[in-house]
């Protein structure tokens, strides 16, 4: 199949896009590059640089005929999107519905789709919450992901291009932007592989699902399937605090850091853990990388990288 991937630059498109093109398909990669980096790009995929809200997407749509559109461009941080709305919401609303069209228009098959199990959920009633969990986001990004899910519902029932929406928990490993305020994990190992000081923000109790980026791929790759439409949820049903995060990095990175606490960030719900028992009874879908194993393999990769 003919297969785009926006954001293939990035540290979830890009695994995505590798794995493909293991199995043989063909790829095409957009990514305007604001966070993702060009080293991550599979040579084996052709690469546009442009962004998703680029009004000509549909010429290249029209020409490409893509069979299947893997939608990971977005703007991912919840604390941008607090700070400033309409910037989340020209990201990742309108140039979602930007590549909507497109797809409509030139007879693209199926959207799949990184939605956020960890945000659209809001404040949970039940732990780990399943898809059926009420809908209640705390955030202009989760409400974002939410309204997208709502839009390939539409786009679904009425115009007959099918959709895939993976909720995804806290995604984390190798290639992970460790720069600016998303991506815990990845921010205190460069934090602490370069000799500064990580700042938890508030007491570091906050607790999210964190589920290893080569799983995530694998649920893209189930994702394929025509048999498999509508929400999914992609997580562990574990929960993690960042103060445990801190002491584990800190114990594998070897660094002398103290525990520093600053000022907690509106926006963000207390608890958050997903249950993966659709993806799983459904299409044999589990978490193969544990949290222990996970964090090693990401301390590595950056240890690697940054020498």
């Amino acid at each position: 199949m003919k297969i785009l991937v926006t954001g293939g630059a990035g540290f979830i498109g890009s695994g995505i896009a590798d794995a493909y093109i293991r199995k043989g398909h063909e790829v095409v990669i957009i990514d305007n590059l604001s966070t993702g980096r060009a080293i991550n790009l599979n040579p084996g995929a052709r690469f546009i640089e442009m962004d998703i809200n680029d009004r000509s997407i549909g010429g290249l749509f029209d020409k490409e005929k893509f069979d299947i559109v893997c939608h990971q461009a977005a703007q991912v941080d919840i604390r941008v999107s607090v700070d400033d709305p309409l910037f989340d919401a020209r990201t990742n609303v309108l140039g979602s519905l930007n590549l909507y069209e497109a797809s409509k228009n030139s007879g693209v098959k199926k959207i799949i789709f990184a939605s956020s199990g960890g945000a659209v959920y809001g404040e949970q009633e039940s732990f780990p919450a399943g898809e059926g969990h009420p809908t209640n986001p705390c955030s202009p990004y989760g409400i974002s992901k939410l309204v997208n899910e709502k839009y390939l519902f539409y786009y679904r029932e009425v115009c007959g291009m099918d959709f895939v929406a993976l909720r995804y928990g806290n995604v984390y490993g190798p290639r992970q932007n460790p720069h600016g305020e998303a991506g815990v994990v990845a921010i205190f190992i460069r934090k602490m592989l370069g000799g500064e000081q990580p700042v938890i923000h508030g007491d570091g109790k906050k607790s999210r699902d964190y589920v290893y980026v080569g799983d995530v791929v694998r649920a893209n790759l189930l994702a394929l399937d025509d048999k498999m439409s509508g929400a999914y949820n992609v997580g562990t049903a574990i929960e993690n605090d960042v103060n445990f995060i801190f002491a584990e990095l800190r114990k594998l990175t070897g660094s002398i850091c103290e525990e520093v606490h600053g000022p907690a960030k509106s926006g963000e719900q207390r608890r958050s853990v997903i249950s993966f028992d659709k993806l799983k009874n459904n299409f044999g879908w589990q978490p193969e990388t544990d949290f222990a194993s996970g964090l090693e393999k990401t301390v590595e990769f950056f240890k690697r990288t940054s020498s």
